[in-house]
């Protein structure tokens, strides 16, 4: 789960000599040494290329910075007008350089080394081009959901469309897997979940698999239920993430003959270290053993996370049941 990221001094120096975010992104040189610099140091089985969920709204034609110490701030898509303002098309101009990006690892990563691409899912990316920003619990676009149904609707096949783009084009550039991150999928209710985040996903992955059929694709619903999770685990995926709330027993008896499950130890249990970080890493590795599993993070990294905790934890990860 973004590997590459600020908890490196080696990625603190190229976002550096970037000056920005986007530009850090947007340029392929750049975005692909920051890449590989997590499989130079720790030797990951994979890796994941540098990028952001919100490239899509951007070359759909949205205003998007990123504030330092604030996270994403966008021109926010409320109306009709708004939607009718977005392009068709994703732009080349700030999509191809992240494909040269994933052009560029995959001709450096060692062969054993898989490449992750990813896009975020409709809702979650939705959820930002609503409000404009992240908000505590995406009230927005549930309330613009609720109120105009139809616009929102409108907004969601526009997203569905651009990600199928986007994904193909990160398997055609030189990606073994994509993932869609659908981080906000835990704030819907039942009946909203399948609207938004089930029905949008299923005709984003039948569309990358009707066109490349070998392709292999992982959902991360984060904070959805198991009754979520099932859901998706019924559509035609390779993999679901799972992050450090859900009952892992539930999960292997109710997903593991299914998909493979990624995940699931909390980011702040890899800060804290210590003899709870071995037992949990242990744990993790004994209830999903004898299924399909990915050793993950239940989320992503955080920038205080020091070095040698990540360097035990793919020691631990590692050795012999």
């Amino acid at each position: 789960m973004r590997q590459a990221g600020r908890y490196l001094p080696e990625y603190r120096e190229v976002r550096a000599k970037a000056g920005d975010f986007l530009t850090l992104c947007y340029t392929p040189e750049l975005a692909a040494e920051v890449t590989l610099q997590p499989i130079r140091r720790f030797g990951f089985d994979a890796a994941i290329i540098f990028s952001d969920i919100l490239v899509v709204p951007h070359a759909l034609g949205v205003d998007v910075r990123f504030e330092a110490g604030e996270g994403p701030r966008l021109a926010p898509v409320t109306d009709k007008a708004g939607l009718d303002g977005l392009r068709r098309l994703l732009d080349p101009a700030r999509v191809q350089p992240v494909y040269e990006a994933i052009t560029r690892v995959s001709s450096e990563l060692p062969r054993e080394t898989a490449l992750i691409g990813f896009c975020g899912a409709p809702w979650t990316v939705a959820t930002y081009m609503i409000a404009g920003q992240g908000t505590d619990d995406q009230a927005p676009a549930r309330l613009m959901a609720l109120r105009d149904p139809d616009f929102f609707q409108e907004l969601i096949d526009r997203l569905v469309d651009a990600s199928i783009h986007h994904l193909r084009a990160q398997i055609e550039a030189g990606c073994d897997v994509v993932q869609i991150f659908d981080t906000w999928a835990g704030v819907l209710d039942p009946h909203s979940f399948e609207r938004w985040c089930v029905r949008p996903l299923r005709r984003i992955v039948s569309a990358v698999k009707a066109s490349h059929r070998n392709a292999r694709i992982i959902a991360f619903p984060r904070g959805a239920s198991l009754e979520g999770l099932e859901k998706i685990a019924a559509l035609p995926l390779n993999g679901i993430s799972v992050d450090w709330t859900i009952d892992r027993e539930a999960a292997r008896a109710r997903l593991g003959d299914k998909v493979a499950i990624q995940g699931n130890l909390d980011p702040l249990r890899l800060i804290a270290g210590g003899p709870q970080l071995d037992e949990e890493i242990l744990s993790i590795r004994k209830d999903f053993d004898g299924i399909r599993h990915i050793f993950n993070l239940g989320h992503g990294i955080k920038p205080e996370t020091p070095i040698a905790h990540v360097e035990k934890l793919v020691e631990k990860v590692r050795e012999t049941l």
